[in-house]
């Protein structure tokens, strides 16, 4: 499959990467007006495939589109796009928009929803991370829940690009960011835990963060593990105090981050309980029984 080049889904057509195009006119460029999903596929399984489509679903339903297909026949869209690229581990977007229009907000301008999905070999966002990540305390606020609900996977991530800018001109690999009342919400583009004295621990949804996949994923098995897991509002001293930090995503997967604004978190270096956490994560995405056989 090396010479030959991906294709993409684009409103009911497999096209070459080449081909694959909205138009200029599409509210999902002009106004980041749409929604959403990241997903991964191992081993000729994709993870937790219906949770993420569940989300897409209620995303879109929250900011009113409708989106023209049913759940089976999006997860089908998306084997069958893995399946046309001959990938058995790859990284997955899922993109819905209000759909072509004139310019202005007016959502009565955009009769159809657009749809795409691609499908592409791609590493975790951070490599394999076996000596961990540094980050620093993005100057820059979480948007606000009540500005916008973090529920919503928003094509809008213009907030999230200027904590990753921070983080990429100090020299590091990431930014946490705070929410509007000063405790810590999330990385750029991942759900943040700490550990302490064996407890691991994550803001809660309420904090104006995104309930992740992953996120969720890595609670589970912290329990499973015997770890006691507290959701609840985290503030910067705890993070630098913290005997383990790390993050949650699907594009990262498990990162342990090692220092944080110069700190270093506990001695520095990846501790046992992330360790333990990450391994069972990775033992899990080849299990079918979490996700949906690409066939």
């Amino acid at each position: 499959m090396a010479d030959k080049p991906l294709e993409i889904y684009v409103n009911g057509k497999y096209l070459p990467k080449d081909q694959a195009a909205i138009s200029i006119y599409d509210h999902g460029l002009l106004y980041g007006d749409g929604v959403y999903e990241a997903i991964r596929a191992y081993d000729g399984m994709v993870f937790k495939l219906r949770e993420h489509i569940d989300r897409l679903y209620e995303s879109a339903k929250s900011i009113k589109i409708e989106i023209p297909v049913t759940k089976e026949e999006m997860i089908g869209i998306v084997t069958e796009t893995l399946r046309r690229n001959g990938l058995t581990e790859a990284y997955i977007r899922i993109l819905v928009t209000r759909g072509v229009g004139a310019m202005g907000v007016d959502p009565r301008n955009c009769p159809t929803p657009t749809i795409a999905v691609v499908a592409e070999p791609r590493e975790p966002i951070f490599g394999a991370s076996e000596e961990g990540i540094r980050a620093i305390i993005s100057s820059l606020r979480r948007t606000p829940r009540h500005v916008l609900d973090p529920r919503i996977k928003s094509l809008n991530y213009l907030n999230n690009i200027l904590a990753k800018i921070e983080a990429i001109e100090a020299g590091v690999e990431e930014a946490i960011m705070l929410n509007d009342e000063g405790y810590v919400a999330e990385a750029s583009t991942e759900n943040i835990f700490i550990v302490k004295e064996g407890k691991v621990i994550t803001p809660p949804p309420s904090a104006g963060v995104l309930d992740g996949i992953t996120r969720r994923v890595a609670i589970d098995i912290s329990r499973r593990l015997g770890y006691q897991v507290e959701e609840r509002n985290i503030t910067i001293h705890e993070v630098f105090n913290a005997d383990e930090v790390f993050v949650t995503g699907t594009a990262a997967e498990i990162v342990p981050i090692v220092e944080v604004s110069g700190r270093k978190i506990g001695n520095g270096k990846i501790g046992p309980v992330v360790k333990k956490i990450r391994e069972e994560f990775r033992r899990l995405t080849k299990e079918p029984s979490h996700g949906i056989p690409i066939k």
